[in-house]
């Protein structure tokens, strides 16, 4: 008899809204755009709500964190190029490309005046 073995399943964060489709992400990406909004400690990680007050904040540090990684990886790039190397490869999906659909389910939320919320 053959055993059949399972994978763990991984970790899905779904965050909802009034103003917009459930969009879903995996675990670290979740969590990844949680700590930069402000919302990284362990109570907020696994439930919480952002209310439209709070939305243009989060856009905020959304739009630096993505201005950041950008920036640091030209850096990277130009210095490898002034030494004479290969440019280091780009991550598989940027920031800006995890962040972008969230940064849009907050913005109708804004614009709605309604909650985004996850974890319930």
């Amino acid at each position: 008899m053959n055993a059949i073995i399972l994978a763990p399943m991984a970790h899905l964060y779904k965050f909802k809204s009034q103003a917009a489709g459930d969009l879903i992400m995996l675990e670290p990406n979740g969590r990844q755009i949680l700590t930069i909004i402000g919302k990284g400690d362990s109570d907020q990680l696994v439930m919480g709500i952002l209310l439209p007050g709070d939305m243009p904040a989060a856009l905020a540090a959304l739009s630096n964190a993505i201005a950041q990684e950008e920036a640091l990886r030209k850096q990277r790039v130009d210095e490898a190029l002034a030494k004479g190397e290969n440019a280091p490869t780009a991550q598989a999906v940027s920031l800006r490309q995890r962040a972008v659909p969230f940064m849009d389910m907050l913005q109708r939320c804004h614009k709605a005046n309604t909650n985004m919320v996850w974890g319930v």
